[in-house]
């Protein structure tokens, strides 16, 4: 749906985060790692600041008293709570990690998000249930009566009403529309606009693709109505797909690197 109603990675985060400290030796830490069946790697906290991470590849040839805080890694990718979670997981898929852990504005942790968690979240995919819920809103938020139907949409009448999309992201959706596995757009339709309110990701891997339809659920309103959706498009200038612009993930604002944390 619309941004806000997408997850972000503290609804699906780890709180209780196992840790260790910078002082801790590597026997101590590679004990810990030999009796649990989850972590094959810690956050190093100094408190609640990460300072690193280690992994149990780090751990391999080094002296049993070796302190962590000499073999850790320092320059590991971390998340911020408020990111969205296809975000999160666009860094954990490109990345080749397993876990990224979580921390806020102080640098502090508060969490951990991993693939496992990633996986858990998109079993909650756009369902017809959510439509109805959509519908919902829409009729209580402007008084209006709007209907939900199914049928496909000719990509060149879309307004959209999101900005950005993401080069990575874009990749993954070409290859489940070639594969026939993309999930319906979400469209809502009203007098005067046909805003596409969900699926801007596979709408332009579409079109780069050279499709010209695609599936979708239409929210009909036929009272004429301001909506939000519409008013963001225009003071964005979206007119059409062309207009959206495809970023990279490794630009997020929200995903920083330890050591400038600690600067």
């Amino acid at each position: 749906m619309a941004d806000e109603a997408k997850p972000t990675v503290q609804d699906y985060m780890t709180r209780d985060v196992a840790t260790v400290s910078p002082d801790d030796t590597v026997r101590e830490v590679a004990e810990r790692m030999s009796h649990s069946d989850d972590h094959s790697g810690f956050p190093v906290c100094d408190g609640r600041h990460v300072e690193g991470f280690v992994s149990a590849r780090d751990l391999l040839l080094e002296r049993d008293e070796e302190p962590i805080f000499r073999i850790m890694s320092t320059d590991l990718l971390v998340a911020h709570p408020e990111m969205k979670l296809t975000d999160a997981a666009r860094v954990i898929l490109r990345s080749g990690i397993r876990r990224l852990p979580v921390v806020d504005d102080a640098g502090n942790l508060v969490g951990i998000i991993s693939n496992a968690d990633v996986i858990r979240s998109q079993i909650e995919r756009a369902t017809p249930s959510k439509v109805e819920k959509l519908v919902t809103t829409l009729e209580n938020i402007h008084g209006v009566e709007a209907s939900e139907t199914r049928r496909d949409v000719e990509l060149a009448r879309l307004t959209p009403t999101q900005g950005k999309v993401y080069a990575d992201e874009l990749q993954g959706r070409q290859y489940e529309l070639q594969r026939g596995l993309a999930e319906p757009l979400v469209v809502i339709e009203t007098p005067t606009d046909l805003l596409l309110a969900d699926g801007h990701h596979r709408t332009k891997a579409a079109k780069a693709l050279g499709i010209t339809e695609m599936d979708a659920y239409v929210i009909v309103i036929d009272d004429p109505v301001e909506l939000g959706m519409a008013e963001t498009a225009r003071k964005e200038s979206l007119e059409s797909v062309d207009d959206i612009d495809i970023v990279d993930y490794a630009h997020h604002p929200l995903v920083e690197r330890t050591q400038r944390l600690q600067e």
